[in-house]
């Protein structure tokens, strides 16, 4: 098994009222990671996803397309120690 990481990612671009959320939300689940992800008031996205290596890296990179409408100008990405997280959900 692959060691799991944390990946907590902040969407700068039009990533807000685009799906953006419900889209990383659906795509995570379907991946298996752990974590959730919201709309900040300065409108960026923010993110954190947890589970095998590999797969958060291919989640990161997918946040620099995301939703269909969605427009990316950058992602941003810390990497640090998975706190435990369990499902994925939207955070309000």
């Amino acid at each position: 098994m692959s060691e799991r990481v944390r990946a907590h990612v902040h969407v700068t671009g039009k990533v807000q009222g685009v799906y953006y959320r419900a889209n990383t939300r659906d795509t995570a689940r379907e991946t298996g990671l752990d974590g959730w992800v919201r709309n900040l008031d300065d409108g960026r996205v923010e993110a954190v996803f947890e589970g095998p290596e590999g797969d958060v890296d291919a989640m990161v990179e997918w946040c620099h397309d995301g939703s269909p409408r969605a427009r990316v100008d950058d992602v941003a990405v810390e990497y640090g120690d998975p706190e435990g997280l369990d499902g994925f959900e939207v955070k309000w």
